[in-house]
């Protein structure tokens, strides 16, 4: 009967400790449209989360002379790397305090990688065409997600526990977050009110004959 009492307490605890639960987080703006590429975190109240990088390099694409994605979330210790698949040269670079770089001119694969050791975001840009612009997210946390055009994103794998919710975007006018707590595999649903400065972005003006871009 002892046997089997014991198993039965490490088969319990054993569950407990993988029980998981998800929090889907929807992000709109005050008129009630949904709100893209805004990157939704946690971040464990009781107990630090550890980040495990992945192993092979994040990509971020140059087509088109646009960075592709818009916005990109990446723990700390991530390396990136930037294929140009335009038949022009690009310079990528940026300036932010979480990581400021720069890769000089090149096409195709480029063989340099940059490592984002600090939490933050990072705005890329291009020296040889303004309107290149996109942003990496770097975060101290495995638990995020970003949202679709729906304005959704689900952060899955959470343990119990209390968690500070946060999200960011490139043009979010003011910080947001909440306390939630996560119940055994619960799932739960935040709808998450957020306000946008205008985009300033730079566009490509059409090319003299109307068949494309500069």
């Amino acid at each position: 009967m002892r046997h089997f009492l014991l198993f039965f307490l490490v088969v319990s605890l054993t569950a407990s400790a993988r029980a998981s639960g998800t929090v889907r987080v929807v992000a709109k703006d005050p008129s009630g449209t949904p709100v893209a590429d805004a990157v939704a975190y946690v971040l464990a109240i009781d107990a630090p989360a550890p980040v495990r990088p992945p192993a092979d390099p994040v990509a971020i694409i140059q087509k088109d002379q646009e960075f592709l994605p818009y916005v990109t979330a990446v723990v700390v210790g991530t390396r990136v790397s930037f294929p140009n698949k335009d038949t022009v040269q690009h310079h990528v670079y940026s300036v932010s305090p979480a990581k400021k770089f720069e890769i000089p001119l090149y096409i195709g694969e480029s063989s340099a990688t940059i490592l984002f050791d600090h939490p933050g975001p990072v705005t890329l840009g291009c020296n040889i065409h303004d309107w290149m612009v996109a942003y990496i997210y770097v975060l101290a946390t495995p638990y995020f997600a970003k949202t679709g055009t729906d304005g959704a994103a689900d952060i899955t794998g959470l343990p119990p526990g209390r968690y500070r919710l946060e999200l960011w975007h490139p043009r979010l006018a003011a910080k947001v977050g909440r306390e939630i707590t996560i119940e055994g595999t619960a799932d739960s649903t935040q709808v998450v009110s957020v306000t946008l400065r205008p985009d300033r972005r730079i566009r490509r003006a059409p090319d003299s004959e109307g068949l494309g871009y500069k």
